[in-house]
């Protein structure tokens, strides 16, 4: 190992360290004070209130928040989800040997492909990410917005539809395991480096 790459390897590790630390401070209480009776309405609520759990807040973040807070938090619950879900997709495509840029020229070690992009590669990256971020604030600005309805499927159905919020709590619940899955993966690689079908092998020897 070269001094240059164990520099390299370092800085990922710290940089990954930093982004997990900046995703769970999402989920940090915002110091709002207002009464109870509107996080009752979301304890009553169909959607995320799922089996065995029920309404799961062991710290107590929604205690005395209002509907906007409650509303923040659900957002930022199903875009967290969502991207954990897209990333454990990707991360087992890489794992697998697909590259679909840069000539199948990168790692198949998740972590390390990253170390190696391109500096053109990360600016794609970042002006993509940046793009749907733009269009989302865009689309959170029209009348009756639900949080995380991107699409605008409460123009069209309610809650009172069954199906749509089994949907919706199929959608919620995926993301939730998808979140401590990627997390799950990321420390096996970073302290075990193993990334592929056999990364718990750690585990069970």
């Amino acid at each position: 190992t070269t001094p240059q790459s164990l520099s390299n390897t370092i800085t990922m590790k710290t940089a990954i360290v930093a982004s997990l630390v900046a995703s769970a401070a999402a989920f940090a209480p915002a110091q709002t004070g207002r009464s109870s009776t509107q996080v009752n309405a979301w304890i009553s609520d169909q959607v995320g209130i799922t089996p065995p759990v029920g309404f799961f807040d062991p710290l107590g973040f929604s205690k005395g928040k209002d509907d906007a807070t409650m509303k923040y938090y659900r957002e930022a619950e199903l875009k967290h989800g969502r991207v954990a879900m897209a990333a454990c997709l990707g991360w087992y495509l890489n794992a697998g040997g697909v590259h679909p840029a840069f000539n199948s020229a990168l790692s198949n070690d998740p972590l390390k492909a990253m170390v190696e992009l391109p500096a053109v590669g990360w600016v794609q990256f970042v002006l993509g990410c940046g793009a749907i971020e733009w269009l989302g604030q865009q689309i959170k600005e029209r009348p009756g917005y639900n949080p995380g309805d991107l699409l605008g499927a409460a123009y069209w159905v309610d809650n009172s539809d069954e199906g749509w919020v089994q949907y919706q709590n199929k959608e919620l619940n995926n993301g939730r395991l998808a979140m401590l899955a990627i997390t799950g993966m990321i420390y096996q690689d970073v302290f075990t480096g193993e990334y592929g079908d056999m990364m718990y092998r750690q585990l069970v020897r």
